[in-house]
């Protein structure tokens, strides 16, 4: 990568390292993979260092799904070791959730940048209103639904998520809750969901964006390593912190604060298009 004369390395790596702690929190905490935090951040960090506006979203995607998969892992085992996970649910979605995630990173891969970025946009503002109306009073049922419900559902958390870059917490929570099972467990089979569906997109990221010109040093395909290299072990470090938290702790201060930030983000990426 070349940086631009006057940029210096330090500040750039000090908001890759805190985003890193920060997303690996809220991976334990909200059973997300922090691809929410690590897009924006990496978009901009990208923009920054002068990569190419015709792939730099594109990059900050991929690499995100990267990074998402350790910390989601770890936030898996952990959350098992508390025995809270739906691992019934889990091998039911062996199909949809990856099937999902490769039809979304292979649609990301066409698309162009701007296309890219109103697409985050717009699921951000969405994710972000529903983490300030926080918990929803009604139920869609007592139960979840039939295979073929369960299937479907998989299917666009799988897509969604995967054209944003991120582990599908908030959208595995609300839909598990909405069928009435309790948030402790949704948070916790939501590490899971993270897994399905950050190793299939990865893959998928890195072959859709195999010879692309453009690219930087040190990508493969749609992941610059560089990014993830450096972002992942602080993810991981703190993805314990908050899963422990996520079982002690009232989360509705921390909902609002990252709704908030949802919403600045998609004004980030609108005001971007404009």
């Amino acid at each position: 990568m070349t940086i631009p004369d006057g940029v210096s390395l330090i500040p750039i790596i000090a908001t890759l390292l805190v985003a890193a702690a920060a997303a690996g929190f809220l991976a334990g905490l909200f059973g997300i993979g922090g691809g929410a935090i690590f897009v924006p951040v990496l978009y901009q960090t990208f923009e920054t260092l002068g990569v190419s506006h015709l792939v730099s979203m594109h990059l900050a995607v991929g690499s995100s799904i990267a990074i998402i998969v350790p910390t989601s892992i770890r936030s898996l085992t952990s959350h098992l070791r508390r025995g809270a996970v739906d691992t019934t649910l889990l091998k039911q979605w062996l199909l949809a959730i990856p099937l999902g995630a490769v039809v979304g990173a292979l649609t990301a891969s066409v698309a162009s940048s701007a296309e890219l970025r109103a697409i985050f946009a717009t699921l951000a503002f969405l994710l972000g209103l529903k983490m300030l109306v926080g918990r929803l009073s009604f139920r869609l049922g007592d139960d979840l639904p039939g295979g073929f419900g369960r299937f479907v559902a998989g299917l666009i958390i799988g897509i969604l998520s995967a054209l944003m870059g991120i582990g599908g917490g908030v959208l595995n929570n609300t839909f598990m809750t909405l069928y009435g099972r309790s948030i402790h467990q949704a948070v916790a089979t939501s590490a899971g969901v993270g897994a399905l569906i950050a190793v299939p997109g990865l893959l998928t990221y890195i072959a859709g964006g195999w010879g692309e010109a453009a690219l930087p040093a040190f990508s493969l395909g749609y992941v610059n390593v560089f990014a993830v290299a450096l972002v992942a072990p602080a993810s991981i470090l703190a993805v314990p912190l908050g899963a422990a938290l996520a079982h002690r702790l009232s989360r509705r201060q921390l909902e609002l604060g990252f709704g908030c930030f949802l919403l600045i983000v998609a004004a980030r990426f609108a005001w971007s298009l404009i």
